[in-house]
């Protein structure tokens, strides 16, 4: 209700253009931002503050109970570590997910932190512990991936350069093909085409990681797969340990 007089007075006087437009986006976006950062609490911050809940809960009453209260001081707790962690080491991440998969602008983040926002929500009111750094990745992707698609007959320098080499590359398996008995020829062209193959792929990459960085993503997937069985093996170790103190 306060913004939308705002907004509509801007429209009047706005150029019909993605530069334009772009501008429309900056309070929509710190709205965006500060739900998924609620979301981000409802869900990543309750996967953590959960087991020192339960934890306190059975050292108070001695024992397992099928709820847990959950006390200010945990929530406090909880709050405090991450905004700690946020401000001390949030920076490079942010900077992974800004400016490294792929080029955002206003209205692709709005769209990323919207896409999060809800889908951490949904989650959240399932009971389902997800990471909204993941799904927020999982947005910039989505993102990345349909520029790339939209822009598939695109006539940009580098898809004219990938389009001629396509073409080159072509035109010799062609002539192979039509060629005589000639072993040398045929032995000399096919290395010819085997050099123009390895062109052809390295101007498709080329292509591709203007809008998605292949690189970044293959990284991400790998933090994915091994961070769960890693968190998994630490905390059976310290526990191990700790039993063998204890013993």
């Amino acid at each position: 209700m306060l913004v939308k007089p705002r907004i509509s007075s801007k429209i009047a006087n706005l150029k019909n253009d993605r530069a334009a437009i772009n501008t429309l986006f900056t309070i929509p976006l710190i709205f965006a931002a500060a739900m998924l950062s609620f979301a981000h609490g409802a869900n990543d911050v309750a996967n953590a503050v959960g087991p020192l809940a339960a934890i306190y809960d059975s050292l108070s009453h001695a024992t397992i109970s099928d709820k847990a209260a959950i006390p200010l001081w945990v929530m406090v707790t909880g709050g405090v570590g991450i905004s700690v962690g946020l401000a001390l080491f949030g920076p490079r991440l942010i900077k992974t997910v800004g400016s490294e998969i792929t080029d955002l602008d206003p209205m692709r983040a709005f769209s990323i932190m919207m896409a999060a926002a809800i889908t951490v929500v949904i989650a959240s009111q399932l009971g389902l512990p997800v990471s909204s750094t993941h799904i927020a990745v999982g947005g910039v992707f989505g993102v990345g991936f349909l520029r790339e698609w939209m822009d598939r007959k695109g006539t940009d320098e580098k898809r004219v350069a990938l389009e001629k080499q396509r073409e080159k590359l072509q035109a010799l398996k062609d002539k192979l093909n039509t060629m005589g008995d000639d072993a040398q020829q045929k032995l000399e062209l096919f290395e010819t085409i085997k050099y123009e193959k390895k062109k052809t792929k390295v101007l498709k990459r080329a292509v591709k990681d203007t809008y998605v960085k292949r690189g970044m993503v293959q990284k991400i997937v790998a933090a994915w797969v091994i961070t769960v069985p890693a968190a998994a093996t630490l905390s059976a170790l310290i526990f191990f340990i700790i039993r063998g103190i204890e013993i």
